[in-house]
């Protein structure tokens, strides 16, 4: 089936940066097959059996890639924001005494409609259970790699680093052949997982041909660590163990020296750069420049939604001009092509999907995002980047395609009622200690002023 996207803003993020201001698109099945201006258009062709799309003047631009997140952390959302202790006081223990693999299923079906909804195509996800998330991405049409965590601890889903190395092989191989979804093994980080469990999960990412990514130069007590038990940062000890290469997706990557920069990129590794998670816990600001400089691969994550609270990149895409700018004391800094790349086109070449999505070109899968142009905050557009950066918001996303099936249509999902799964996952969270926690907040009394 033929499909045609006309009278639109056409923003390639091909090799060009071509960027056609009134240009039209054509999918065929799940491909890409024409993009170009309405200037060599054939109207004859709209006769020929071709669903035709008017645009309406909205931006038309490749579906954004979400290269690090937690989708499986919805309930966190909003849990003990502006405690100093998050992580010991309410994430680990609510992850032992309340997570399993329905409460992951359910999170991730919302949040899979989230990213959709917000023109997120692609996500690189990271958590527990992640056959049962693999599961959702395959059900809901999305593009997805699926990173089974591995911890030397115990986990939710798993005793040991072995037994979760054996499932996280597993969903390698039971996805190896799909058209989407992609499966991964991922330790969690530098300090997290031992010097053997990181070189064998290297070893059969490896093997496969798949990302091997891990939180990476994020936490203070990372950085102390090594240096006193190895003398060297994260990423040199990544180098050392032999595990940095073109498939390592360093997430974070906020207190890397320019020695580390150099290695990332001599390794052609890529980075997933969380901005807003990074800020809101006064991590820091990663050294971006330094790494384009480098060419390293950045792209955007959102982290997960207990750490950065919202899956959208139009957030990131806006944090990242300001914090970056800001840092650099200099306007001209970053600007918004560059920002978009890095939400698009940068962040498939960081997962090794560059010659699947991440830009509009023929042959490429129809991955496509619509971003209406008649609210008032997209009013006018002289530069189709600065608006998507500056102005657009996720709400401002009106059609979405993942290889060419329409996931979202008029800014509301195709494939499934958001309001059932919102209600699923509160039921279920009910359930839990998170519904310990809901009660006694709307028990609480209010405080006097």
């Amino acid at each position: 089936m033929k499909t045609m996207i006309k009278n639109g803003i056409i923003v390639t993020m091909n090799s060009r940066m071509d960027v056609y201001p009134d240009g039209y698109l054509i999918m065929e099945d799940d491909r890409i097959s024409e993009v170009g201006p309405m200037t060599g258009y054939d109207a004859y062709r709209d006769r020929q059996g071709m669903m035709v799309i008017d645009a309406g003047h909205a931006i038309v631009m490749p579906g954004m890639v979400n290269t690090h997140c937690h989708m499986g952390m919805i309930p966190f959302r909003g849990l003990g924001d502006d405690c100093r202790d998050r992580l010991r006081v309410f994430l680990l223990p609510m992850e032992f005494k309340a997570m399993d693999r329905e409460l992951v299923r359910l999170s991730s079906r919302f949040a899979v409609c989230e990213l959709l909804l917000s023109g997120v195509t692609t996500v690189m996800d990271m958590y527990y259970f992640e056959d049962a998330v693999a599961g959702v991405m395959d059900e809901m049409g999305i593009r997805g790699i699926a990173g089974e965590t591995v911890m030397e601890d115990a986990t939710c889903d798993a005793g040991t680093p072995r037994e979760s190395i054996a499932r996280g092989e597993e969903l390698i191989r039971r996805y190896r052949n799909h058209p989407r979804i992609m499966g991964c093994i991922s330790p969690h980080g530098t300090t997290t997982c031992s010097s053997s469990t990181l070189q064998k999960i290297h070893e059969l990412d490896q093997e496969y041909g798949v990302p091997f990514t891990l939180h990476v130069a994020e936490m203070d007590y990372e950085m102390s660590y090594l240096r006193e038990q190895f003398g060297c940062t994260p990423v040199e000890y990544l180098d050392r163990l032999g595990v940095l290469d073109p498939l390592t997706v360093c997430a974070h990557s906020i207190r890397v020296s320019q020695q580390d920069i150099s290695l990332m990129g001599s390794a052609g590794s890529g980075a997933a750069h969380c901005i807003g998670s990074n800020t809101k816990a006064a991590k820091g600001v990663a050294p971006v420049s330094s790494m384009l400089d480098q060419g390293i691969a950045v792209g955007l994550g959102t982290d997960g939604p207990a750490s950065g609270n919202t899956l959208d990149l139009f957030t990131q895409m806006r944090f990242c001009a300001n914090f970056h700018k800001n840092e650099l004391k200099d306007r001209s800094a970053f600007p918004a092509k560059d920002i978009v790349s890095m939400a698009t086109i940068w962040g498939a070449n960081a997962l090794g999907l560059g010659e699947v999505t991440g830009s509009l070109e023929p042959g490429k899968a129809a991955d496509i995002t619509v971003v209406e142009t008649d609210s008032p905050n997209m009013f006018p557009v002289y530069d189709p980047y600065a608006a998507l950066v500056y102005s657009a918001r996720a709400d401002n996303v009106r059609d979405v395609y993942v290889a060419g099936s329409c996931l979202v249509r008029d800014k509301r999902p195709v494939l499934c009622n958001m309001g059932e799964i919102r209600e699923e996952l509160r039921q279920k969270m009910n359930r839990t200690p998170f519904g310990e926690i809901i009660h006694h907040r709307k028990q609480a009394p209010r405080p006097q002023y």
